[in-house]
């Protein structure tokens, strides 16, 4: 435990100087976040609807710094450090691919809960939002994506061979997803064939399982969003062990 602490402690100090996630993962959705309150304040999501834009907005927004750490920082931090040869010298050591992986898996998740706790706080004092679904839910369906997403960038970072292919891979999942999986741009303004293809993201699937649970609609048509989810962690955080490469 004391090795996996000591090196939780030096890994979050490195990712505090270098900012990128204190930009991308805690002020870019916070500010988002602030900037619809603004403008619909109030408003409802939709004629007749019981909640507001702003609270239909609340979980897919949570997903911006899931993404910003999973699929993006998480695989250009572990290529850095194989192509820099630091994994090399980690392998004559005590500390295993599993702890190197973990580590990292902590420091994007306490990103993570940090936005998420801001915007609900952000929401709650300024914007008067509230939690209309169970709040088990909502946390177990935000862990769930969570999980998914990092053990997307667990797969990439762990066989990606260099930084370079790293962050085209990354790029070629992370934009894509940030767009077009309801993140940014909501996905029931979509027009039917966009929305059909970004059904095929990940993302998407997570985001409507968030929006269910964060609003309190019934949850009937979200098995299929979690299987699928289950599934993809499943089989990422597998390889992403079997296959990690060292140099």
């Amino acid at each position: 435990m004391k090795p996996f602490l000591t090196m939780l402690k030096i890994e979050w100090k490195l990712s505090l100087r270098g900012m990128d996630m204190v930009i991308f993962a805690i002020c870019m959705p916070l500010v988002v976040f602030i900037l619809i309150g603004m403008i619909y304040g109030s408003k409802p999501a939709f004629p007749g609807a019981r909640f507001t834009f702003l609270e239909q907005s609340f979980g897919a927004l949570t997903t911006i710094s899931i993404c910003a750490g999973g699929v993006m920082g998480l695989p250009l931090v572990v290529s850095e450090y194989r192509s820099r040869k630091i994994l090399r010298r980690f392998q004559v050591t005590p500390v295993s691919p599993a702890m190197i992986l973990s580590v990292q898996l902590m420091i994007y998740t306490l990103y993570s809960l940090l936005s998420l706790g801001l915007l609900y706080l952000t929401g709650r004092l300024f914007f008067g939002i509230s939690l209309r679904g169970s709040l088990l839910a909502f946390l177990g369906s935000y862990l769930l994506v969570l999980l998914t997403m990092l053990s997307i960038g667990m797969l990439v970072g762990g066989l990606a061979p260099n930084p370079k292919i790293a962050g085209v891979i990354a790029s070629l999942l992370y934009f894509p997803m940030l767009l077009f999986s309801g993140a940014t741009l909501p996905y029931e303004v979509m027009p039917l064939g966009l929305q059909r293809a970004s059904d095929l993201l990940p993302l998407t699937q997570g985001i409507k399982l968030l929006k269910v649970t964060s609003l309190g609609l019934p949850i009937n048509h979200v098995v299929l969003p979690i299987m699928i989810m289950l599934a993809l962690t499943t089989v990422c955080i597998g390889v992403s062990l079997k296959y990690f490469k060292w140099e």
